[in-house]
């Protein structure tokens, strides 16, 4: 448990742990595997470019949840292409990355290019790592062209893109548009929602998008606002 998970109070007085589920035991719980986690480590130094290190794992967590309803998709294909995908950001200048991708403007050329580093960087780390020849292939296809590619060449290529933007709309990726481009919560939640909807291949990533969204405009809703307001007096 991290420090900021820990408890501050127990209004009930009991301790209640032992009835507390094994890890196993809960659908949707996820966490890397030995071969990602050999991956994760030689990718994470070129993920330290626009919080991509964290934008990364939450995607990961978003494309084992669109596996589980994606059954037949290659997870050995998905979940590495996932947490390679934009190391090619990190051959980018930090500050010329968000212009890249700032809403009303954008550079494709550097997209391009963060597309054609990460699947260079992605066979470089997955070569290490020993994945098959076969898969390398299919990974670093997905990498090099998972932005500017508007199509989908497989499930596996959908279900990594939609990981990728659903990420726009989940409580992280709404704060860290906020601070990127000076926008509020409201305004960040509505323009990811406006522009990662549109873009997603699947059903279950739709519906995903759906429930962050509604969430998300619950979170900051007048009512809410106002029981928070009572809170806190």
């Amino acid at each position: 448990m991290t420090t900021s998970s820990r408890p501050r109070v127990n209004h009930l007085g009991r301790d209640v742990s032992s009835r507390i589920p094994a890890w196993d035991a809960v659908p949707g719980l996820v966490a890397l595997g030995e071969r990602d986690e050999a991956i994760w480590a030689l990718a994470a130094p070129y993920l330290t470019v626009r919080d991509n290190d964290a934008h990364s794992l939450f995607s990961y967590g978003l494309a084992a949840a669109l596996l589980s309803q994606l059954p037949e998709a290659n997870e050995g294909i998905v979940l590495p292409a996932i947490l390679l995908h934009d190391t090619g950001w990190s051959t980018v200048d930090e500050r010329e990355a968000l212009e890249a991708i700032a809403p009303g403007g954008g550079v494709p050329e550097l997209v391009l290019k963060h597309e054609k580093e990460g699947a260079r960087i992605a066979r470089e780390i997955l070569t290490t790592v020993g994945l098959p020849a076969s898969d390398i292939d299919r990974i670093t296809e997905i990498i090099d062209g998972h932005d500017s590619r508007p199509d989908s060449m497989s499930l596996e290529d959908s279900i990594v893109k939609d990981a990728d933007k659903l990420w726009r709309v989940t409580p992280h990726g709404r704060a860290v548009v906020c601070d990127w481009f000076g926008i509020d919560d409201d305004e960040s939640l509505r323009l990811c929602a406006y522009r990662a909807y549109s873009e997603l291949f699947t059903e279950p990533a739709r519906a995903m998008s759906r429930a962050l969204v509604a969430v998300g405009s619950m979170q900051n809703s007048p009512q809410l606002e106002l029981v928070h307001q009572r809170e806190q007096s």
